[in-house]
């Protein structure tokens, strides 16, 4: 599998809302950080939603990202027809062979069924455009919802963008979560996570770590996904808490994307 950098590796660098910095991160910028680490793959997530760009934009992307032989993968939210069709387009104009998605958008949050019924009326579009679908596993539905969405659709069309850390919030654990889903993964996300009981020991709370520095077996997460044949790419994200003041939060981002993709490396499973 290629290792590759996302743009929730480097969120704040990006902007969050309500906390912009004064030089938010360019697409160009994160296409130089890949070819600095000599990765060969970006994945462009919602956080930075390429619909924004003219196809002039578009094209001077992948221009530039072809220049440094970073390939590009396209990323959206909300699975309804006209954004599915709009980035199915944008897929096929950065030459992206998938197009990874999270379910739900602000306002829509479909049922099980409605998902499986929107994905039947997709099928034909995305072998039209030869372009899967990879659904990440967000924290509303449980994996084995996610695994029903694949097996009551297309296979070989509809998959998997498998998160790490996402199905915490859906009270499932990774063993469960890759046991399940990893058949149907076509992208993985490694997100580092550590689980901590808070001072007064009623209670857990959850925070990101730089890759390979936290409870993740990343080596049998790897060697378990590997085994597929399915999965080109693991695309590091980063769940980075706040400093007190943008600018370092942003530094701290940088160095734990600077020690993750370090440790990422000595992996044999990744290059």
């Amino acid at each position: 599998m290629n290792l590759g950098l996302s743009t929730y590796a480097y969120t704040w660098a990006i902007g969050v809302p309500g906390h912009r910095p004064e030089n938010p991160m360019t697409l160009f910028q994160l296409v130089d950080l890949a070819f600095s680490h000599q990765l060969k793959v970006i994945q462009i997530a919602d956080n930075s939603p390429l619909h924004l760009l003219s196809e002039e934009e578009l094209d001077q992307l992948l221009v530039y990202s072809k220049r440094k032989g970073i390939s590009i993968e396209v990323g959206t939210r909300g699975l309804t027809a006209q954004n599915v069709s709009a980035y199915l387009a944008i897929a096929k104009r950065l030459h992206s062979d998938i197009l990874r998605i999270v379910i739900d958008g602000p306002g829509f949050e479909p049922s099980l069924d409605e998902v499986i019924e929107i994905l039947k009326e997709m099928v034909p579009q995305l072998k039209v455009n030869n372009i899967r679908l990879a659904i990440e596993n967000h924290d509303r539905f449980k994996s084995y919802e996610f695994s029903q969405m694949i097996t009551e659709t297309d296979p070989e069309w509809v998959g998997i963008c498998l998160d790490s850390v996402n199905s915490i919030g859906a009270g499932e654990g990774i063993e469960e979560v890759v046991r399940t889903l990893a058949p149907f993964t076509i992208n993985l996300h490694l997100k580092e996570f550590v689980i901590k009981r808070v001072s007064h020991k009623m209670g857990f709370v959850v925070e990101g770590l730089p890759a390979g520095e936290g409870m993740l077996n990343i080596p049998s997460l790897l060697e378990t996904i590997e085994k597929t044949g399915k999965c080109k790419s693991a695309i590091l994200e980063l769940w980075t808490p706040p400093s007190e003041t943008i600018e370092e939060t942003i530094r701290k981002e940088n160095d734990w994307a600077e020690q993750s993709i370090t440790n990422l490396k000595k992996l044999k499973a990744i290059s």
